[in-house]
């Protein structure tokens, strides 16, 4: 989707979008058209259930195409967010209505003409999120089902500067592209080895991107990492990226990310019933990738490192057995009682390793790590952990401003206890209660005392059903919001 951004004026020709208050209160550009097709859109609205309530839509057609009349209520709470989500809605309404170009009347009125261009910029940030589709795999689409909008004009009051505000979010948008491209990807394309091999990609946009491969690792003694992968024919991998935007010598902030590119759960196998959606258990390393390309694209002030470890977890003859006693990078020995949880052991080797090698100022981990964080809080928020308030805080400020809902939850001795093995220093999996909980406790046994917060994405990393800004499938949940704490409390 091409976004293009220019001055606020009628144009000749082309579908266009106008904006109409509530009681069906039409903006001056609005009533120009009005005007000059004699009281047509008064007719149409009068005609209708249209009473310009925000977000509310009606289509006519006048001498120009299709006119989409759109809702902005009362003026109240129109913000980034809210123009993101008419963007949105925008590109929803026309995507296959055959239409190629479409032209955006964005007026500021009354109390919401300050800050007019950024809010177009959002504008238009919303709809190329929206317009996001996978079909690279789909050879028989028919005509109807092809989008056919592929160029929005924007056209508002300071449209240079608000141009310049959509540079950066464009930046953002091709971060989160990524993430959705990665978790779409089938498991037999996406495995290990091509899964570091795209990241490698990433040194076009100006990150450093260094692989490490399993002789590597077993050097490095990570030994539950290892574990997880031993029983797929695909060799295991970790994908270190750097980008170094910020002062000389200063300490990053890390992003770790769970890559377990397929999860039958090895030898504690999973159900039959909905296990093709493990290919997207990888959902926390696309997260860390899709964030470090945002960086890099926007040129963020900050010194910044993403690793991934990268596994297939299968059940083969050599696969690890539950019982099994394995021995982490931080030395600390870990009895296997399951194999289904095994990001956990992923990101053990993958946190000590960052920990070690970059001291950094914060790490924060991402990973759909447990069907626990799906039944507390269903797909609407992300559940996390942190041993730090003000880093939680931030998180919790961050996805606000962006609109990707976190709640906190629990850690605590009582709940670590619980992951304490009878023959090794911890168990891989705790009592049934209080999963999510416990499986954190777990990882945080490998941070020492850097702040840090564990993100469960299990539930917000793949949706069923469209959502404004984001087409049902991969969402790409987390970058924006990382992206927006980085922007706020870490570039220099």
């Amino acid at each position: 989707m091409k976004i293009v951004f220019g001055k606020l004026a009628l144009p000749k020709k082309g579908a266009l979008v106008l904006g109409v208050q509530e009681n069906r209160s039409m903006l001056p550009m609005t009533m120009l058209m009005d005007t000059a097709m004699g009281g047509g859109l008064k007719n149409a609205m009068a005609s209708s259930r249209f009473t310009g309530k925000a977000h509310q839509t009606l289509m006519v057609f006048g001498p120009t195409g299709r006119i989409v009349l759109y809702g902005v209520g009362n003026g109240d709470g129109i913000d980034s967010l809210w123009s993101e989500k008419a963007g949105g809605a925008i590109v929803a309404a026309l995507a296959s209505s055959g239409e190629s170009e479409v032209s955006i009347l964005f007026e500021g009125y009354g109390g919401t003409g300050k800050g007019t261009e950024l809010r177009a910029a959002h504008f238009g940030y919303g709809a190329l999120l929206r317009s996001y589709r996978f079909d690279l795999y789909r050879t028989t689409l028919k005509d109807e089902d092809k989008p056919s909008l592929s160029k929005i004009n924007v056209l508002v009051d300071g449209h240079l500067k608000a141009r310049k505000n959509f540079m950066e979010l464009n930046a953002v948008a091709e971060g989160i592209f990524l993430t959705r491209d990665l978790v779409s990807e089938p498991p037999n394309v996406l495995f290990p080895e091509s899964f570091a091999k795209r990241l490698q990609g990433l040194k076009a946009d100006g990150l450093k991107v260094e692989v490490l491969g399993e002789r590597e690792m077993g050097k490095l003694g990570m030994g539950a990492l290892l574990g997880v992968g031993q029983g797929s024919s695909r060799e295991s991998k970790m994908v270190v990226m750097e980008w170094n935007g910020g002062k000389k010598g200063d300490k990053p902030i890390a992003f770790v990310g769970k890559g377990v590119c397929f999860d039958t759960g090895g030898i504690s196998l999973k159900q039959a019933g909905g296990m093709e959606d493990m290919k997207w258990d990888m959902g926390g390393s696309a997260v860390v990738a899709g964030l470090m390309k945002a960086l890099a694209g926007r040129k963020a002030k900050v010194n910044a490192v993403g690793i991934v470890g990268l596994v297939e977890n299968m059940p083969d003859g050599n696969a690890q057995r539950p019982g099994d006693v394995v021995t982490s990078m931080s030395g600390q020995t870990i009895e296997i009682i399951n194999t289904d949880a095994e990001g956990r052991l992923v990101l053990a080797d993958a946190l000590w390793y960052t920990l070690k090698r970059y001291k950094p100022k914060i790490m924060i981990d991402l990973a759909t790590l447990t069907g626990a964080m799906l039944v507390a809080l269903g797909q609407i928020n992300c559940g996390y952990f942190a041993n730090d308030d003000v880093l939680a805080d931030r998180m919790a400020e961050a996805g606000r401003a962006v609109g990707e809902g976190v709640w906190r939850m629990p850690l605590g001795d009582d709940y670590n206890k619980m992951m304490d093995s009878d023959i090794a220093d911890m168990k891989n999996a705790g009592p049934r209660y209080g999963g999510s909980i416990t499986a954190a406790c777990f990882l945080e046994r490998f941070v020492e005392k850097c702040p840090w917060s564990h993100m469960d994405i299990a539930g917000v990393t793949w949706s069923s059903k469209d959502a404004p800004t984001v087409p049902k499938g991969g969402t790409g949940w987390g970058v924006r919001m990382l992206n927006q704490m980085v922007k706020k409390h870490y570039e220099g």
